[in-house]
């Protein structure tokens, strides 16, 4: 791994971090990256999903670092019960499996970003940070495959959430697409409070927790394509 860069630290605070991974030697490595990083602080290790459900309710961290394929329980049903005991929490699914079924898994079980292994130190340490600042982070890989994938998808014929108003339907779009609040208030005009209400509203709508899981439900039903895209 090349080292990280040090220039978007989230306000100078600590991030408290838990591994979850059956491999010894990539625990290794990112317990050496979370060493080198002055703002990263490693509370925990674990080597499969039950240990990591329980290291989590003893040490709370901010942000966990999830394989998927580990013995007894899975990294998707460890995050699943994770964020039920304690949703502030962020969960990165770290992994070599790259399929659409696991994606989707990991974004319904509320995991907060998924990225190859392979990732670089910098591009890792990145996705820590914003992961704990409450963004949803995808790998380049995982980002193009996303859009092959929904670029190809079929679209529904229409309204496909019919309790929403036409501005919660805008603004649905545009968190689809991936827009910030700011991005959002831009476009449509109003304010950034304005956004937030339309945004609450919409979660609560759609029964959803977060952003994250606002946008695997609008992508699946056919929102969020660039105007560009095929339907």
């Amino acid at each position: 791994m090349s080292d990280p860069t040090a220039g978007d630290e989230p306000g100078g605070r600590t991030i408290r971090i838990v591994v979850a991974d059956d491999h010894p030697l990539y625990r290794d490595g990112l317990r050496a990256l979370a060493g080198r990083t002055p703002d990263l602080e490693l509370v925990g290790e674990a080597s499969n999903g039950v240990e990591a459900v329980d290291i989590v309710d003893r040490t709370q961290p901010d942000v966990v670092l999830m394989d998927i394929r580990m013995p007894g329980m899975t990294g998707i049903e460890a995050t699943r019960a994770i964020l039920e005991r304690r949703p502030e929490t962020r969960v990165l699914i770290l992994t070599m499996s790259e399929n659409d079924d696991s994606l989707f898994a990991a974004m319904r079980a509320g995991a907060r970003g998924y990225l190859p292994k392979d990732s670089d130190s910098a591009e890792l340490v990145h996705a820590i940070r914003a992961a704990a600042l409450g963004e949803v982070i995808f790998g380049q890989s995982i980002a193009a495959k996303l859009h092959a994938f929904f670029a190809t998808s079929r679209a529904p014929a229409a309204a496909p959430f019919p309790e929403l108003t036409d501005r919660e339907d805008e603004v649905l779009e545009l968190i689809a697409q991936g827009r910030s609040n700011a991005e959002i208030a831009a476009r449509l005009g109003i304010s950034d409070k304005t956004v937030r209400n339309h945004v609450a509203n919409v979660f609560n709508k759609l029964r959803v927790a977060d952003r994250a899981q606002a946008i695997v439900r609008a992508r699946e039903a056919g929102l969020g394509r660039e105007p560009t895209e095929p339907r």
